[in-house]
């Protein structure tokens, strides 16, 4: 199967800088978030995808509609990737780094999640697929997800994994074997 992993487009938490990962809080694409959508759309154009994997939060829909447009996929909604619970819903992402502090794979913030229960998480999404009669697949979720994922797929340490950093539609190509 092929692969393809998205960061959602720039959002107007991206430029305030704040913690988001409830779906029922108004995040959503800027002009900029909705141009890199349309970029990244037309670099996949021609690329075959089966279905179209997003988090419940907004802003992965609205990038992944805009990559549809070429597609008339199937959007289908994945809880397992939504963002990581930070527990500073609204609130400054560098409060949220100044509390996991130096260990930012075990730290579990009070109401969150740490990177390491966020891995337990997202990982059985990588089974599934392996399990849909899917050829092309694309997921589009977070900078958080894309860690874990990438992490998965390239088998990277704690470390390499949250040494990672992706752009906003950024997008990696993997292929994927089945069992």
């Amino acid at each position: 199967m092929q692969l393809y992993l998205m960061r959602h487009g720039q959002t107007n938490y991206n430029l305030l800088e704040l913690c988001n990962d409830d779906p029922r809080v108004d995040v959503h694409l800027t002009e900029r978030g909705k141009q890199q959508a349309q970029r990244a759309a037309d670099t996949l154009r021609d690329i075959p995808l089966d279905r179209i994997l997003i988090s419940e939060l907004p802003r992965t829909r609205q990038t992944a509609d805009i990559i549809n447009q070429y597609h008339q996929a199937p959007i289908e909604v994945v809880p397992a990737l939504n963002d990581i619970r930070s527990g500073y819903e609204g609130r400054p992402v560098a409060e949220y780094f100044a509390t996991i502090g130096t260990d930012r794979f075990n730290v579990r913030p009070e109401g969150g999640e740490s990177v390491r229960d966020y891995q337990v998480r997202v990982m059985p999404v990588l089974d599934w697929l392996c399990r849909q009669p899917w050829t092309g697949v694309l997921i589009v979720a977070h900078e958080e997800t894309l860690r874990v994922l990438v992490g998965a797929l390239r088998g990277l340490s704690p470390d390499e994994l949250l040494a990672l950093h992706f752009g906003n539609c950024e997008t990696l190509h993997f292929e994927l074997d089945r069992p």
